[in-house]
């Protein structure tokens, strides 16, 4: 069977259940550019959809990894061996970052720290004492880095950022909320603030330098939320969700 790109993407559930009847052909303005075939050991598949459908997994390495991003249009994390493809934000998502982000940026404005917003590969590698060792590929919704010496000659940056906020989705909660939030502990970040459009709270959670978790808040909608890495800077997020 032959799909082009954006039906593969829509309807990706379909196309791999029908992997046990025949391999899928996926084509890009009328030229075949990959064929998905199904494997019996589930040990040997390795892309995981955001919204957790399919659990059949095996870790991959930083080249594979390479490979699927440059063969594709997608946009893609790698945390811990697994590939997770990173669907498109609503527009509520897309406001509520935009909020954050302009704050940040205005209050590091002429500072040594700056506010980036997505996509921006961020590479990480936890415990680990370089990249090659551990290799991990996020883009979170916005990050403040404090060492932009960091900043890879490909544009990239592989550092520790001090604060990462991620906006909540219905395919990205699972993994904000304990995958991410683990990445982010081992790998030396000291804040991480999770937004929650639904129940319009922040998860605020600070860690030390032993990399524990040393405070753990929730923020209500009509609440100030203080940050406990940079002195001074506040989020109304009555403003946030308003």
């Amino acid at each position: 069977m032959k799909v082009n790109s954006t039906d593969f993407q829509n309807a990706v559930g379909k196309y791999l259940a029908l992997l046990d009847k025949e391999p899928i052909i996926i084509t890009k303005n009328g030229r075949s550019v990959a064929k998905l075939t199904s494997y019996t050991d589930p040990d040997h598949f390795f892309i995981v959809e955001t919204k957790g459908t399919y659990n059949i997994r095996r870790r991959i390495t930083y080249d594979e990894y390479l490979d699927l991003v440059e063969s594709s249009d997608q946009r893609y994390e790698l945390i811990g061996g697994e590939v997770y493809l990173l669907a498109s934000p609503s527009f509520q998502h897309q406001v509520i970052a935009g909020e954050v982000f302009g704050h940040l940026r205005d209050y590091f404005r002429n500072g040594p720290c700056q506010a980036v917003a997505a996509p921006l590969d961020i590479r990480l590698f936890g415990w680990a004492t370089k990249f090659e060792e551990d290799p991990n590929v996020v883009q979170p919704d916005v990050v403040v880095i404090c060492d932009p010496e960091n900043v890879t000659d490909d544009g990239k940056y592989e550092g520790i950022p001090t604060l990462v906020v991620e906006i909540l989705s219905p395919s990205t909660r699972g993994k904000d909320l304990t995958t991410k939030l683990e990445l982010y502990r081992r790998s030396g970040i000291k804040e991480y603030w999770i937004a929650d459009p639904k129940d319009k709270t922040v998860v605020q959670y600070s860690f030390d330098e032993e990399r524990e978790p040393e405070d753990m808040r929730i923020i209500g909608e009509n609440e100030v939320l203080l940050s406990s890495s940079f002195s001074g800077l506040k989020l109304d997020l009555s403003i946030v969700f308003s």
